[in-house]
């Protein structure tokens, strides 16, 4: 557990000096029409490495030798991470509403053990509501895929 906590404190160090950084190119201070663009972010960078600090010295003070996870614990964790990992990487090949639905639909039903019609109604539904939100009305477009460029996309 020692070390998964020092990994993690390290891991959140790295990633909030490189927002801090970042945050001080790009300026942190007052503009003329207020906060400038780092301002925001170069704040939470620096409750990151706070936390992230505190992470590590409580870890580094520990001197247990538990162990992080169990076979129990990691079951639940695989049953979400490889049905995610999976809609990710389809999401170039298909797009972002046909790889959501195949999620969806499989998740409900191997890990909800829903009935194949609340199935196929939310995994059709809410990939079509989101494409209807994002793509017609704020028009911010997702990654498309072969069917949303059969229908006209």
């Amino acid at each position: 557990m020692r070390a998964a906590d020092l990994a993690t404190a390290s891991v959140l160090i790295l990633l909030g000096g490189v927002v801090v950084l970042d945050s001080l190119r790009i300026g942190i201070g007052w503009g003329s029409d207020g906060p400038r663009s780092g301002f925001f972010p170069f704040w939470l960078g620096v409750i990151l490495l706070l936390a992230a600090a505190t992470i590590g010295l409580q870890a580094w003070r520990r001197s247990t030798a538990k162990a992080f996870v169990t076979r129990a614990q990691l079951d639940p964790v695989l049953k979400v991470l490889w049905p995610a990992t999976a809609m990710v990487i389809l999401i170039r090949p298909l797009g972002l509403y046909v790889a959501a639905a195949l999620y969806m639909g499989f998740y409900m039903r191997w890990v909800g053990r829903h009935s194949w019609l609340a199935v196929v109604l939310c995994a059709i539904g809410v990939p079509v509501l989101t494409f209807v939100v994002f793509e017609m009305w704020f028009l911010v477009p997702m990654p498309k895929g072969p069917l949303e460029a059969w229908l006209g996309y």
